[in-house]
């Protein structure tokens, strides 16, 4: 009797142990891959599904987006500038069979081919393209490693280079070269205003010089200013046309009177 117990509770317990080896539940954002007997089956979830015990094996492969950080290395640009950079590589799984079967870890092979591609599109790229148009270098980078991994069913969705670490001397080159690009910028502003002002004085003297008036009223205002400082002693010379006009009513007068 013992021993009949005994043996029903053998049975019973193997049979949970194998209903729970059999049961499987795979989240929304991963996928099982299942191998019988060492032979692909396929990729199965989310949900809850049966495999067979023993003769299935089911390895889980997250979906979601990867983040993966390039460490800083060291690379030589084509103008034989050494730098250093570091990169982000965001990438997915889009095949989990193939991810299983076609590399051995899709996670470390990335990270791998990613490092090598990065040192290889610094060295086919200049220092000022790398620090003016790094969007080129990020998209010339995310079409590498794309092609490289598609074979494992992994899709590359950006690469960034985070940052770029010049030498010293560069930096200190660099500051120099911004330095006299500002100072030409300003010598070329400046330039313009001097020109813009000749150009404007230009204008105004061909128009007072239209208006013999007008230059007489401009004397007189300016003589009007001056005279507001009742501190400063001025010496302003009286222009000839100034002179001329108010000489000339008086010479023709005089011509006028009858000689005695």
């Amino acid at each position: 009797m013992f021993e009949g117990l005994t043996f029903i509770g053998v049975l019973i317990l193997a049979a949970l142990i194998l209903g729970s080896a059999a049961i499987k539940v795979v989240q929304e954002y991963e996928r099982g891959v299942i191998f019988r007997l060492g032979r692909l089956i396929g990729a199965k979830g989310p949900g809850l599904f049966f495999i067979i015990p023993i003769v299935d094996r089911m390895i889980k492969v997250d979906l979601r987006v990867v983040t993966l950080d390039v460490p800083s290395q060291e690379a030589i640009t084509r103008d034989n500038v050494t730098v250093k950079v570091n990169a982000v590589v965001y990438f997915r799984v889009m095949d989990p069979s193939a991810a299983i079967v076609n590399v051995e870890d899709y996670r470390r092979a990335t990270w791998q081919l990613a490092q090598t591609s990065v040192r290889n599109v610094i060295g086919q790229s200049e220092l000022d393209e790398l620090l003016a148009h790094r969007e080129r270098v990020n998209d010339k980078l995310q079409r590498i490693i794309d092609e490289q991994t598609e074979p494992w069913g992994i899709k590359v969705r950006l690469v960034e280079v985070k940052d770029v670490e010049l030498p010293p001397v560069m930096q200190r080159a660099m500051a120099r070269q911004a330095e006299a690009e500002r100072e030409k910028r300003a010598k070329i502003i400046h330039a313009e205003g001097e020109y813009q002002a000749a150009q404007t004085l230009q204008d105004a003297a061909a128009l007072l010089a239209a208006e013999p008036a007008a230059i007489q009223l401009r004397y007189l205002q300016t003589l009007t200013e001056i005279g507001v400082e009742q501190n400063t002693t001025v010496v302003f010379p009286l222009p000839i046309d100034v002179i001329s006009s108010l000489i000339s009513p008086a010479v023709g007068e005089g011509a006028r009177e009858p000689s005695p």
